[in-house]
C-alpha cells in the first residue's frame, strides 16, 4: 500500500497517499456497503474515481476503520459519525487526508507544474514574495504553489463563502525550506486572524496543513 507519508500535529492525524493502484485494487481494500458504488457511479471520470477510493482507503489507514464522508452544500466534508473533523484534498497522482477530534483543520496538496505562473497575479500580491527577482525559477514556481496552497488551507479553515484570495488572504514572506510554516492572517471575517501554517516541499508536489488553534488574533 503506497501510504507516502502519515504525521500528527497539533491533536490532528494527516496522510499522503500516492496513487499507483487501479480502482479496481483500491475498492477491493474497501468493504463491500452499497453506497460505496451507488457514490461511484455518480462519478464519471477515471481519475475522479480513483481520487475518490484513494480519499478512502487512506481515511481508513489513519483511523484503523471505515468512515463514511459525506458533504455539506458548500462542498466541505464531514463525518456521518461526527468522530473527527476532516479535511481533504487532491491532485494528480496524490490525495491527502487530516482529521482531528474536535478543531477545524485544513490540509492542500498541489502537483508541481509551470502552469501556475500564468494566473499568479491572481492569487499572489506584490508583498508577499518582494524577493521574487532574485529567486531561481524553480524557487519561484515552489513559492508560487505554496502562496497557492497555504490559501486553499487557510480557505478551508474559515469556511466562509466571498473569500478573495488577493483582498482577503495575506501569507507574510517566509525562506522557502523543504519543511517549515509561514505566518497568514485573513481580512474577510473582520477578526483579523492570524494562523501559522505548514508546508513540505518535494520534487513532485507542495502541501500545507494548519489547525485553528495556531490562530493569534
Amino acid at each position: 500500500m503506497p501510504l507516502f507519508k502519515r504525521w500528527e500535529a497539533e491533536g490532528g492525524i494527516f496522510g499522503i497517499w500516492k496513487l499507483t493502484e487501479e480502482a479496481e485494487e483500491l475498492r477491493c481494500s474497501l468493504s463491500e456497503d452499497a453506497y460505496y458504488d451507488e457514490e461511484l457511479a455518480d462519478l464519471k471520470s477515471p481519475s475522479r474515481k480513483l481520487e475518490y477510493l484513494g480519499v478512502r482507503v487512506l481515511l481508513k489507514t489513519l483511523c484503523g476503520r471505515e468512515l463514511r464522508i459525506s458533504h455539506y452544500e458548500s462542498g466541505k466534508p464531514y463525518l456521518l459519525t461526527g468522530d473527527y473533523q476532516i479535511t481533504i484534498s487532491h491532485t494528480k497522482g496524490y490525495v491527502a487526508v487530516g482529521i482531528h477530534p474536535t478543531l477545524n483543520i485544513g490540509i492542500d496538496i498541489e502537483k508541481y507544474g509551470e502552469k501556475v505562473k500564468k494566473v499568479v497575479s491572481r492569487f499572489v500580491r506584490n508583498d508577499e514574495i518582494p524577493n521574487r527577482d532574485t529567486c531561481s525559477e524553480r524557487v519561484l514556481v515552489c513559492q508560487y504553489l505554496l502562496h497557492w496552497s497555504a490559501k486553499e488551507t487557510l480557505f478551508k479553515l474559515l469556511n466562509t463563502t466571498g473569500v478573495d484570495f488577493l483582498q482577503h488572504l495575506h501569507i507574510y514572506p517566509f525562506d522557502l525550506l523543504c519543511h517549515g510554516f509561514c505566518e497568514a492572517e485573513e481580512y474577510r471575517t473582520g477578526a483579523n486572524k492570524r494562523f501559522r501554517i505548514l508546508y513540505m516541499v518535494y520534487e513532485d508536489f507542495v502541501c500545507t496543513w494548519a489547525v485553528d488553534n495556531i490562530k493569534r488574533g
